[in-house]
């Protein structure tokens, strides 16, 4: 049984403290849901089996299981179940993963995963007070020889750079290279059809409708970024081993803290059914796979994620037309495409997390959004999604266009 993506939405990505810096995130989520269901008109929302959402600092506005507290926000009646899941950035990946299985099973006909993520209200990391403890216990210290509480990806990112011979001016360019095709694309007017506009705050604090994505900055060239403070240099971490003294790693070429939502329509061939005989879903879920590796290096995973999926899928990196992974930090999509073997043409066409922000749980559902969109315009037949995750984990998707 196949699982198919109908439709596929995402809300432009606010800026830290930018235009959604008002908006609960519930609200955010059931405004994503509105803006799905009003592209699928013959969809009855009572048909929606289950509603499956990533969100990764699920605390404060974000608990209390978003999925549902953004159906209850949303039009869909309230009989429409919801439910939560966290694999870290690939929380809304792994949500489709859910959708896909669930459909593919037979147990389910029509489901929506997304993810959202209020950066902004809920900052990252503000599920992990120290008066509650911290992630490492003693056996996983033991096992890692480290006294760290908890893996850092700043750190991870740095050890990225030495273990597949990337520095600091080749990270600048392609974070520079995501900027310019990011513009490039909102210029061209390619996100129009999968963003649903939302209300939103100018800098005065006055209501606009926001649709277009706060963090891109059309100017940026390696030289500005290369102006830029490391995160080394700031103080927040120390030199890696076999590293640059002063490290590589800056605002600039890692991916913008965000907010943002999106989600997708997920179903089977019952549930295509229930839908009107004119809907031609957009592509074919046509392979799911996972991989996890060293946590403390932790950004690599989707190597071993993609290299799975093409076993899985009997496909070639070459077989696939585009490929989207996320720019969590420059070096992640870099040394997946050196180890893999693809062609940077085809990675991230329209600029990446450096440009276009991270919203962590809301993360695989918004570059999943942007990859079938994009599968669809350029009519190519096979698209790649892998995100890098916390813990060492990734998850790879292959879409194919219907």
């Amino acid at each position: 049984m196949s699982a198919y993506i109908v439709q596929a939405t995402r809300s432009a990505a606010g800026r830290h403290k930018g235009a959604l810096r008002g908006t609960h995130p519930a609200t955010l989520g059931g405004l994503i849901l509105n803006g799905l269901i009003d592209k699928v008109p013959s969809l009855d929302p009572s048909d929606v089996d289950d509603v499956i959402f990533g969100c990764v600092s699920q605390v404060g506005e974000n608990a209390f299981n978003l999925a549902r507290q953004s159906v209850l926000s949303s039009k869909m009646p309230e009989s429409v179940p919801g439910t939560t899941v966290d694999r870290q950035c690939g929380s809304s990946q792994q949500a489709l993963h859910f959708a896909a299985q669930a459909v593919m099973s037979g147990t389910q006909d029509i489901v929506i995963a997304g993810g959202v993520e209020q950066m902004t209200r809920v900052p990252m990391g503000s599920n992990m007070p120290k008066t509650l403890g911290m992630p490492n216990d003693d056996s996983i210290k033991a096992r890692y020889n480290t006294s760290a509480p908890a893996f850092s990806q700043f750190i991870g990112a740095e050890m990225m750079g030495v273990k597949y011979g990337i520095g600091r001016e080749e990270m600048d360019i392609f974070a520079a290279r995501s900027h310019r095709r990011a513009a490039e694309a909102t210029e061209a007017g390619r996100f129009v059809d999968e963003i649903t506009a939302v209300p939103g705050l100018d800098k005065e604090g006055g209501e606009i409708i926001f649709a277009t994505d706060e963090g891109i900055r059309a100017g940026t060239t390696p030289e500005k970024l290369s102006n830029l403070d490391t995160l080394v240099s700031l103080g927040m971490l120390g030199p890696v081993s076999g590293g640059p003294s002063g490290g590589a790693i800056t605002a600039g070429n890692a991916s913008q803290m965000s907010d943002g939502a999106a989600a997708l329509l997920v179903v089977n061939d019952a549930g295509l059914a229930k839908l009107s005989s004119s809907v031609t879903p957009l592509a074919r879920v046509h392979t799911l796979a996972l991989a996890a590796n060293d946590p403390v290096i932790m950004l690599d995973a989707p190597v071993p994620a993609t290299q799975n999926a093409l076993k899985r899928s009997g496909l070639s990196i070459d077989d696939i037309g585009l490929y989207e992974v996320n720019e969590a930090f420059a070096v992640v999509p870099m040394a997946w495409s050196q180890t893999v073997g693809a062609d940077e043409e085809k990675l991230n066409v329209n600029g990446g997390a450096c440009a276009l922000g991270h919203p962590l749980g809301g993360t695989g559902a918004k570059l999943m959004t942007t990859l079938v969109h994009e599968l669809v315009r350029r009519e190519e037949r096979y698209g790649l999604l892998s995100i890098c995750e916390g813990g060492g984990t990734a998850n790879a998707t292959i879409i194919e266009r219907c």
